[in-house]
Formats: structure tokens, sequence, C-alpha cells
């Protein structure tokens, strides 16, 4: 055990209610490491006064322990999964979707919610997504819609048509898109979550932390699951024993409560 890294992780919780022991600590300390030494502090205690001293070094800190990797349609096969199986089950009995992108990071992925949404056209006559992210600046960032060429490489082309402009340096987002997606700070792991979502989308998040938060988080999303509504998570990060949470797969990485 590092005793200055453990109070560093009691301090960072009494600061800002981050409870860094429910992350992967090999992963998380390396990381912080890193970060520590790139701005010549020698010991995490020195680290903490520092950040407690310094807004720019505390929003460094934010960013480095949250996991900003992100682009639209990832993994463009579950998307397909998602429109034309998951959707559909959805909206058997139901016009509208209540959906929520957790750890939205820079915003890719509500924005691609948006536009599968927006272009679905059978039954659904309205939606909203709730796009929430512990980093601040994260946010901020994806509020302006603007994203390198690059990150939408995997949309299809004809949505890439109707929901994007191209610019100078890269492209914007429609406002068509970005009016059904709302933003917000939250910490999944202490914060209390909405409820009654028709789908819960949440990839790539839930290896980083331990399997005892885990657990607390698969439970805080099915309960925010109305009965029938889905969840939906990475290619990493199938759930074994979905039952213990309420949950059945209904496709892989898609998982329905059951009530």
């Amino acid at each position: 055990m590092d005793p200055d890294y453990e109070s560093f992780k009691q301090s960072i919780f009494n600061q800002t209610g981050i409870d860094l022991s429910l992350y992967k600590e090999a992963q998380m300390k390396r990381r912080l490491v890193a970060l520590r030494d790139k701005r010549a502090f020698t010991t995490f205690s020195e680290y903490f006064r520092a950040l407690t001293k310094n807004p720019e070094l505390l929003l460094e800190f934010l960013d480095r322990m949250t996991i900003n990797v992100s682009e639209f349609y990832r993994n463009p096969a579950r998307w397909e999964v998602l429109e034309k199986k998951i959707i559909p089950l959805l909206t058997e009995d139901r016009s509208s979707l209540k959906v929520w992108s957790a750890a939205c990071s820079t915003g890719e992925e509500p924005y691609s919610l948006s536009m599968l949404l927006s272009d679905y056209k059978r039954g659904l006559s309205r939606f909203s997504i709730l796009a929430t992210d512990l980093d601040q600046q994260v946010l901020e960032q994806a509020k302006k819609g603007f994203y390198f060429e690059k990150a939408i490489k995997d949309v299809p082309n004809d949505k890439k048509a109707r929901h994007t402009t191209k610019e100078e340096l890269g492209i914007r987002v429609s406002d068509s898109v970005k009016k059904h997606v709302t933003f917000k700070k939250q910490n999944l792991l202490s914060d209390r979550f909405e409820s009654d979502f028709d789908l819960i989308v949440c990839r790539n998040v839930m290896i980083y932390f331990t399997e005892e938060a885990k657990a607390v988080l698969y439970q805080k999303f099915s309960k925010a699951l109305r009965k029938g509504g889905v969840l939906f998570v990475g290619s990493t990060e199938q759930i074994f024993n979905p039952g213990l949470y309420e949950l059945e797969s209904v496709e892989p990485f898609f998982y329905r409560k059951i009530r």
C-alpha cells in the first residue's frame, strides 16, 4: 500500500466527491503518476496542495482521470443492430423515446443517437437524449458540435449528408440533431440517476471500474430503465449474470429490463 496515494485518494474524495478507489488502481495510478510527474511534483501530497490552489491544474486532473475517447457510430455493426432490432423493439408500444448517453465524452455518441433516431420513421414521433459526463470541459466542447472529419468516418454517407456540414477545418453537426440532446455534468458513481429511460447507452466505460463498482452501476442502470427498456454496453463489457440486475440479453451487448 502506498500511504501517499491513499491519502491523495481520500483528499480528492473530500474535495470533489470522486472516489478513485472505485477505479482499477493500476490503471488510474499510472495515469495520475504520469500527470503528477509532468507537473514536476514528487509526491501526491504536494500535487494535491497544488490542485487546491490552481483551478487549471484541477481541470487538467479531472480531464486526465476521465477517459475521453469517442467517435461517431463506434463499432458500426452494433449501431446496425440498434437501428434494425432494438429501436423497433422499443417502439412496439410507444411513439416517444427517452434516451440516456452515459459518460458521453465529447458528444459523438449522443449525436450519433440523434442522427439515427431522427431518421427512424416507423412509429417514432419524438425523442429526447440526456448526455452526461463527469468532465465539464468535454461537455462544453460537445455542445459546440464541431469535429475533425475522421470522427465521422463510420457514419453512413446518407446520414453525413443530412446531418453534418463540412467546414474549412472539419465538420459541424446540424442544429436539427443538436436540439434533441441535453448535456449535463454527472458523476455516475455517486450521483442519483433519472428514471423511466427507454434506452441507456454506456459503452467502453465500465472496463475502468472495479467489479464492485460495476455491480453497483448495473443495479443503478437497471432501476433507471422502465420495464422493457434496454441497456447498451461496450464490446468488452458483456454482463455475465444479467438476471442479478433484472436484465436479460436480447442481443449481444444489449440487455432488456424484465420487471
